[in-house]
């Protein structure tokens, strides 16, 4: 269990899944969650490479985990 939290906290991966299932419920429908948090998680990376940083793709991924946990919330409650 510590390992899994460990690498949450690494690169602040934690936030990335909190933020892309915000954004998520944001949508307001299923397939709108995924497609919201797709963009999200890209706009943060490209961000982070205008800035110097490289793309990292862990961190575009639990953003999008993050949009399909929100989708599935969202097919739970239609």
């Amino acid at each position: 269990m510590n390992k899994i939290i460990s690498f949450l906290k690494e690169s602040n991966r934690w936030k990335h899944l909190v933020g892309g299932f915000l954004v998520g419920l944001c949508a307001c429908s299923s397939f709108g969650a995924l497609y919201s948090s797709a963009v999200a998680a890209s706009c943060l990376e490209l961000k982070d490479k205008l800035h110097g940083c490289p793309w990292d793709w862990l961190d575009w991924i639990f953003t999008v985990i993050g949009g399909v946990i929100a989708c599935a919330s969202w097919m739970f409650i239609n």
